[in-house]
């Protein structure tokens, strides 16, 4: 018989970080249980089953444990949306918007050429920005969004209304 894995209950929950005011949902101790981080990669692996994507696209850096993981488990391939400058060779990127200034994200060029279905992960979906930007990357550099997953989201912060319709947004853990 199989217990159900109270994902939420293995987040540490750390009050005032990284300021004042802020509650931090850290989901180290999540990765370091095996049982627990095996059910994410479990309950993300059903999200591909549904989708059917042809690649992972982590976001860096957090994502790229989160996709990895799952890309191995799914027998995909991965492809790292990182910072800028850290690509070699050829690269495709976005500028955009974060509520305290702007930034960008890059991928190789070349990595979406073949127009491949992809999955976007990440660790956790807040205010949206960064993932609405790397679904524009993932246009711009000839992929076919198939959805997103994320271990986490923190929903009052609105993340889910800023990404593309209708592409799928799944969340393992809902912080209301």
């Amino acid at each position: 018989m199989t217990t159900a894995i109270d994902l939420r209950g293995l987040v540490r929950e750390i009050p005032d970080f990284p300021k004042p005011g802020i509650l931090f949902r850290d989901l180290t101790p999540l990765m370091r249980d095996p049982d627990g981080w095996q059910e994410v990669i479990r309950q993300l692996g059903v999200l591909c089953d549904r989708l059917q994507p042809d690649l992972i696209v982590g976001i860096e850096s957090r994502g790229f444990i989160v996709g990895t993981a799952l890309a191995t488990a799914v027998r995909l391939g991965f492809v790292p949306v990182r910072k800028p400058g850290k690509l070699p060779g050829a690269v495709t990127g976005v500028d955009y918007e974060l509520e305290y200034g702007s930034d960008r994200l890059e991928i190789q060029s070349d990595a979406l050429a073949d127009g491949g279905r992809v999955l976007v992960v990440d660790d956790l979906l807040a205010t949206g920005g960064t993932a609405a930007a790397c679904a524009e990357l993932i246009t711009a550099a000839g992929g076919n969004l198939c959805g997103f997953g994320f271990v986490a989201e923190l929903a009052a912060l609105g993340g889910r209304r800023r990404l593309p319709e209708p592409h799928p947004v799944e969340s393992l853990i809902i912080y209301g």
